[in-house]
């Protein structure tokens, strides 16, 4: 029976994305949204939220490469990372593989979504348990009110600005996320995709504007969002995510990564010229 058993994202009311599913491993309601993680043929592993593809196994590098290495690889020491969301591990486990990363801070919102990827998905979950890392389960929008900290980087590992991410997008969050920030402070956050989501993309950089000196649009490719090119923003309180990008420090590392090079880092904010015009005025095209 589950020989044909297929599983369909649709977007808005014009575009379906279908995946075979082998398995179904897990099928959950928390408090703020339905969670399913199934197996399936050709992608792996499989993380939905209220039935959107959040992660599989076979791209989710591409992801959790470019959301992490782009900023930890900006600044120049980034000691204290904070990320909101990322329930399913990724983003944190690539924050850990930065040496200079003395603490990283993870406040997720939805407890089932952690506990269905620490069962299932290992491989973005492996680093939960880490001792640099600090697991919170909580919302994020308060963290950043309440909190004395100052972070170095912060990550803003969300889902669609939709249900328990709304707030996630709007300016009173990040004036919370500046004031958090360290005097040199970076902020990436997931940006949307350019061919469907540009209304998105330009509210939110509206509002990084109205709190950032700079700020920016990166993207990256991946296989299973709807229409492939995704993007993230890059505000900052100084530093100019090309300009001040040292790329002898990616091979010093040592680190070998699967989606993300130095290459690839600057080559991330040459945008299409439908992006560019679309966002004029809202990037720095510098």
């Amino acid at each position: 029976m589950h020989s044909d058993l297929w599983l369909e994202e649709k977007f808005e009311d014009f575009l379906g994305l279908k995946f075979k599913v082998e398995k179904v491993l897990f099928s959950g309601k928390s408090d703020f949204q339905t969670v399913d993680v199934v197996e399936t043929k050709g992608h792996g592993k499989m993380l939905l939220n209220d039935g959107l593809v959040m992660v599989t196994e076979r791209d989710e590098f591409a992801y959790h490469d470019m959301i992490t290495h782009v900023p930890l690889f900006v600044h120049p020491a980034p000691k204290n990372v904070l990320i909101i969301g990322g329930g399913d591990g990724g983003t944190a486990r690539e924050v850990l593989r930065h040496q200079s990363v003395e603490k990283c801070t993870m406040v997720e919102i939805d407890a089932m979504v952690v506990e269905a990827c620490r069962q299932h998905i290992p491989q973005t979950a492996k680093d939960l348990d880490h001792e640099k890392l600090q697991l919170i389960i909580g919302d994020g929008v308060e963290f950043v009110k309440q909190t004395t900290e100052k972070f170095d980087v912060i990550i803003v590992d969300s889902t669609d600005p939709i249900g328990p991410a709304q707030p996630l997008f709007g300016e009173a969050f990040y004036q919370d996320v500046f004031n958090c920030l360290s005097a040199d402070g970076i902020v990436v956050s997931q940006g949307e995709s350019s061919w469907y989501a540009m209304e998105i993309q330009q509210s939110l950089l509206k509002v990084l504007n109205a709190v950032f000196p700079q700020s920016y649009l990166y993207s990256f490719s991946n296989l299973t969002y709807p229409g492939g090119l995704w993007s993230f923003t890059f505000a900052s309180k100084q530093y100019h995510p090309v300009a001040d990008f040292d790329a002898t420090r990616v091979a010093a590392s040592g680190l070998d990564f699967q989606y993300y090079n130095q290459a690839l880092h600057s080559a991330a904010f040459a945008l299409p010229n439908f992006v560019k015009k679309g966002l004029a005025g809202l990037i720095d095209n510098s």
